[in-house]
């Protein structure tokens, strides 16, 4: 018995039961923007680029894995609106905080992060423009998928951002996530219908977190002292594999007293290429911070101190030889699975702190702190 071909959206080449066509606006802008895409991406469903390119019709949508000048010639070649890529690496400017004056072409790459990295590495064209990145302002929206990072966001969901800065208009560039909004709600719903296949595997058990958590909680409270660093991280495969790990941010929080401290550490030379984009840090701060020297001394640890960090990188990171604790570890074995990052585990319990210092930095160093006061909490209750 042969299925029946599902008709399809001509424009928006999504099934018509879960098509965004009718949510599609219309937004002219003086920004060209162009669209590098990875050709994985262009067959897949739920991606993002073609959506924008129907809805900004000044936009073009261009697919290859490598692109030359002469490719780009009517890109490069654009005075009245110079080329800029949108792709972190280093010497690249925050645009939301620093925008280039006047109107620009807005060149951005599609695909996985793996995949992008691939277009900008195999086309030195690209290599070549004045580079700009950002931090995401919000967490993606994206449900029907999920980013490997609360910095990532989907291609339409990023020209949102930059375009509301660039048009100096954001509340109307924020009608590009109507379409994007309609098609995860579609796909959603499509999803909750859809008939549920027999499963053959036999059911996982279901287990309950155990109340055991670790002892240094009540027993050595006033010790712990709770810790996060960044580092110029290079990419481990390519020309700078052996560059080694390099501190460059760490910020305390000691949860009995509430004290915090964050120190940034300058970087002895070139940036990784993405070491602005994910912590969240602007070179200029990085190149005005203290010398790497001293450190430990300027954190002022107390010999009797337990650091708490998520995993063991960071505190190998900085080279503090105290007692530690692994709240990843604790976590694992409360949950008995694996509980993924540390934001991960934040969203499962429904977390969401303030920031207590610059960057990503602050905002890790805020869930570790209040995951261990709200440990304590349950430690004291189960103790009584």
């Amino acid at each position: 018995m042969t299925r029946e071909a599902r008709p399809i959206c001509a424009r928006c080449k999504r099934p018509t039961k879960v098509c965004y066509c009718a949510a599609l606006p219309r937004l002219e802008t003086r920004t060209r923007v162009v669209i590098l895409q990875h050709p994985r991406e262009r067959d897949m469903p739920i991606g993002t680029a073609r959506m924008a390119s129907l809805a900004l019709p000044g936009a073009s949508l261009r697919v290859g894995m490598q692109w030359t000048a002469d490719q780009l010639a009517d890109v490069i070649g654009d005075c009245e609106r110079p080329p800029i890529l949108l792709y972190p690496g280093a010497g690249a400017r925050d645009i939301l905080r620093e925008p280039p004056s006047g109107p620009v072409t807005l060149v951005c790459v599609d695909g996985t992060w793996s995949q992008a990295r691939g277009i900008v590495n195999r086309s030195p064209v690209l290599q070549a423009l004045p580079r700009y990145a950002f931090a995401a302002p919000e967490p993606s929206h994206y449900r029907i998928r999920k980013e490997p990072d609360d910095a990532y966001v989907s291609t339409i969901e990023a020209l949102m951002h930059v375009l509301g800065v660039l048009e100096q208009d954001p509340s109307r560039v924020r009608a590009l996530l109507d379409p994007f909004h309609a098609m995860v709600d579609a796909q959603l719903a499509a999803q909750a219908t859809a008939p549920r296949r027999e499963s053959y595997r036999r059911p996982r058990e279901v287990r309950e977190p155990s109340p055991r958590l670790p002892p240094e909680l009540a027993e050595r409270w006033s010790d712990l002292v709770c810790l996060v660093a960044e580092a110029n991280a290079w990419p481990r495969r390519g020309e700078h594999a052996s560059r080694p790990d390099e501190l460059i941010q760490v910020a305390l929080h000691r949860p009995s007293t509430g004290e915090t401290s964050s120190m940034i550490v300058a970087p002895a030379g070139e940036l990784a290429p993405s070491t602005l984009f994910h912590t969240g840090l602007d070179e200029a701060m990085l190149r005005a911070g203290h010398s790497p020297d001293g450190v430990l001394e300027a954190l002022a640890l107390r010999p009797s101190d337990v650091i708490c960090a998520w995993g063991h990188y960071a505190i190998e990171l900085v080279g503090a030889t105290a007692d530690r604790l692994d709240l990843r570890g604790a976590a694992q074995r409360r949950e008995q699975r694996k509980v993924g990052s540390l934001e991960d585990y934040a969203r499962s319990l429904g977390m969401a702190p303030a920031a207590l210092a610059p960057g990503r930095a602050g905002r890790r160093l805020a869930i570790l702190a209040e995951l261990v006061h709200a440990w304590r909490s349950i430690s004291t209750t189960i103790g009584r």
